[in-house]
């Protein structure tokens, strides 16, 4: 027996009860395209969830189509039929929870955007049976087929919208990572009294900061940040080199004008000297050996290992993780297992031709994840400076990957592991190297 609703119209009709409007239009060319085809009401109901809010979908509409699905049965889904329901007003208000007027509103904007279509019967009523097979033999009420012409296209802009979504997420942790290296740079050089024009960049570091969308933006809009972000940390950076340099060479003037008035005073023929005035040659400029300045380094953080010694001990752990697992961890084995932090540290540090200078490298790009300094002595205290520098390069590869949301909390992780006895870093990194084979 047929099942009667309420009064809906055909919008073909020029008498029909309901004004025709492109959308309607457009949404009962869907439904002919979909009873040409045959998708499986899961796949079509999946495929418009995914991406029903992008398409104007809101929570009601989402809830009063999945009602009218449950209506359907699986063969109203094959070809050269329509899901056709034509369930009564007073079922759907009382499976909704709507008013008359919300389910009605509800019903339009569906077919608005074209993911229902209207079939009305001569009378505007909602009727319909089936046969013994369960089959719609003829039926009038709401047409569900544009689900069924529109997967395909709904599935292909599921697709975009991951992609877009994916490409957003990285161009936030770059604006990030750069974020944090102006910052970090501007702290330093204003705690250091450097010379340069840090009022102004500051200022500018603030105006973009103010520019940081608060909400989902288009990749667009991230890209043109992301650039301008790039620009002010390359004046940062270049502004910060100069200020170093310039102040070293200030440091080393004192002890050139130390020695000059000694000199001149050796070579003053006004003074009586007995001796003949001969330039003294023997007083040579102080020249400073690297093992000094390193030694010098060492001194400022309390504790610290000699840096040689710290090269020695990387050296060594390198050495033994190969007697270990009878392959080798070598420093291009680390870099190509963690390709986000190699790039990094390429940049920073330019060519690294041991573990020593992973080790400093690894220290300078400490600040861009947000590693306190406090977590990054706990590290090399507890685990020592080779399987620090370890931990930590793992650590930022994978906050830049996205893996990782916490790096502090992922190093004191690990930390903890170690005291445990179920750190194994090795297994990480060849982990890594196996899932980029794959």
């Amino acid at each position: 027996m047929p099942q009667k609703g309420g009064s809906l119209s055909n919008t073909n009709q020029p008498s029909g009860w309901r004004k025709a409007t492109a959308g309607l239009a457009v949404a009962e060319q869907h439904a002919q395209a979909g009873e040409r085809s045959t998708v499986p009401k899961s796949q079509a109901f999946v495929a418009v969830k995914r991406v029903g809010a992008h398409i104007g979908l809101k929570a009601g509409d989402m809830l009063l189509l999945d009602t009218l699905g449950a209506f359907t049965q699986a063969e109203d889904w094959e070809e050269g039929q329509r899901p056709i329901v034509w369930a009564s007003n007073s079922y759907l208000m009382e499976q909704t929870g709507f008013s008359l007027s919300a389910l009605k509103r509800h019903a339009r904007r569906l077919a608005e955007i074209g993911v229902i279509a209207f079939k009305d019967s001569p009378n505007g009523k909602r009727w319909g049976h089936r046969d013994a097979d369960g089959r719609i033999l003829e039926a009038y009420g709401f047409d569900l087929s544009p689900l069924s012409a529109r997967a395909e296209e709904f599935e292909h802009l599921h697709a975009e919208l991951q992609a877009e979504r994916e490409l957003c997420q990285r161009l936030k942790r770059q604006i990030t990572v750069a974020r944090r290296m102006i910052r970090a740079r501007i702290e330093a050089a204003q705690r250091g009294a450097l010379s340069g024009p840090w009022t102004q960049l500051s200022s500018l570091f603030e105006d973009l900061l103010h520019r940081l969308p608060r909400r989902n933006t288009a990749s667009e809009a991230l890209e043109r940040l992301l650039g301008w972000f790039r620009e002010l940390q390359e004046r940062v950076e270049a502004t910060f080199l100069k200020a170093v340099r310039a102040d070293d060479l200030v440091e080393n003037m004192p002890a050139t004008t130390e020695q000059e008035p000694k000199e001149i005073q050796e070579m003053d023929p006004r003074e009586v000297i007995s001796e003949p005035h001969i330039l003294i040659t023997t007083q040579l400029n102080p020249v400073t050996c690297n093992r000094s300045e390193t030694e010098q380094a060492a001194a400022v953080v309390p504790n610290a290992p000699p840096e040689e010694k710290v090269d020695t001990e990387l050296e060594d752990w390198v050495v033994e993780t190969r007697r270990k697992r009878g392959a080798a961890l070598d420093l291009p084995t680390v870099m190509q297992a963690c390709p986000e932090f190699a790039s990094w540290a390429r940049n920073m540090g330019g060519y690294l031709k041991d573990w020593g200078d992973l080790h400093r490298v690894v220290g300078q790009l400490r600040p861009l994840i947000g590693v306190s300094e406090h977590a990054w002595n706990l590290a090399q205290d507890r685990l020592g400076p080779q399987v620090a520098t370890a931990a930590l390069v793992l650590t930022f590869d994978k906050h830049c990957a996205g893996e990782v949301a916490s790096p502090g909390g992922y190093l004191r992780g690990m930390v903890e592991k170690a005291g445990a006895g179920e750190l194994h870093l090795e297994r990480s990194f060849y982990g890594r190297l196996g899932g980029q084979a794959a």
